[in-house]
């Protein structure tokens, strides 16, 4: 068993991040003086309204802790600095290529346009990677539920930055009411857009929606643990070279998985599934990847060569440019051997 020193200590890859989930408490209260909102100064106090233990019904029911920070996040300079503040967080725990998503739709409340918000947030990324040397790439999310064609239009308002930060796009939301059938011409709007694509599906008991992801070319799932006891559908992942993002605590706390006894890993490794570690939304889930690598020890066994090989799943199922992932892999490999 590896310590929670030792856990820290290994270097880590993170595909599924969000970043209005993710912000630090420190950060929370300056961006609310910032935006003259109030929040409690407590910071237990805090706690209890942006993050979640196992008292969420459901999903939506978690999502609505998003009702207390989306406010903070309707200007440049907030997503700037909460998109450096999370890089810094990342380093902490030796995060060496992190992957951050959010929905720059939700961020226009205040007249902010699609462009300024993402060119905030990249901002943000490139301090924190100047200051803490850590690397990452933005994902711009689509909300399901909103009409398919103002997902279709901010995604070409986002298709300037691919290649200057931006890396991809995700489809996020109330999967239960917009399935991956609903959201469909949107996925191929953006994949004829040659935009690289993630997609949260199977985390509401929909295991259909993975399968139809795969059918139109996604090869990265987002939770995906509605494939839980369909052996069929595990091995058409698997043939498929898909990747998927797995989140333990949120997806405990949002009762996609009724208990930790029914978490699929055992299952998704036997099926030969690409599996990575992620935390989905650190503040919201009071969680980090050492948390969620010292759980997957505790109840699933997880050896330091399968974190390895874990991380070298995220790296490879990244979109990254190839010298990234060239440098991680090395840096993984050499990490991992103690070298």
């Amino acid at each position: 068993m590896l310590t929670e020193t030792e856990l820290r200590a290994l270097k880590k890859v993170e595909l599924h991040c969000h970043l209005d989930g993710s912000l630090p408490l420190p950060t929370i209260h300056r961006l609310a003086a910032m935006a003259h909102l109030y929040l409690p100064q407590d910071d237990q106090e805090l706690r209890k309204l942006v993050s979640v233990t196992d008292d969420a019904k459901d999903l939506m029911d978690y999502l609505r802790r998003f009702d207390v920070v989306l406010p903070l996040l309707q200007t440049a300079p907030a997503l700037e600095l909460a998109a450096h503040d999370l890089i810094g967080q990342c380093a902490a725990e030796n995060v060496r290529y992190i992957e951050v998503r959010y929905a720059p739709d939700l961020t226009t409340e205040q007249g902010l346009t699609v462009t300024e918000s993402i060119e905030a947030v990249l901002r943000g990324l490139a301090k924190g990677r100047a200051e803490f040397g850590v690397d990452s790439g933005l994902l711009v999310c689509a909300m399901r539920q909103f009409p398919l064609a103002q997902g279709e239009k901010m995604f070409a308002q986002a298709l300037p930055y691919l290649g200057k930060g931006l890396v991809g796009g995700d489809f996020a939301g109330d999967e239960a009411g917009f399935g991956t059938e609903v959201i469909t011409p949107a996925i191929k709007y953006a994949e004829g857009l040659a935009l690289p694509l993630t997609v949260h599906a199977g985390e509401s008991h929909c295991a259909h929606n993975v399968i139809a992801a795969l059918a139109l070319q996604i090869r990265r799932i987002g939770h995906g643990v509605a494939l839980a006891g369909h052996p069929d559908f595990q091995k058409t992942f698997a043939q498929a070279g898909a990747t998927i993002e797995m989140c333990l605590t949120s997806n405990l706390q949002t009762k996609a998985i009724s208990d930790v006894a029914h978490y699929p890993v055992a299952e998704f490794l036997a099926a030969g599934m690409k599996i990575t570690i992620n935390t989905d939304n650190r503040t919201v889930s009071n969680t980090d990847l050492t948390k969620e690598y010292g759980l997957w020890q505790q109840y699933f066994g997880i050896t330091k060569a399968q974190f390895l090989q874990f991380n070298l799943n995220a790296i490879n199922a990244a979109y990254c440019t190839p010298a990234v992932r060239e440098q991680v892999i090395a840096e993984l490999q050499a990490n991992y051997s103690g070298k």
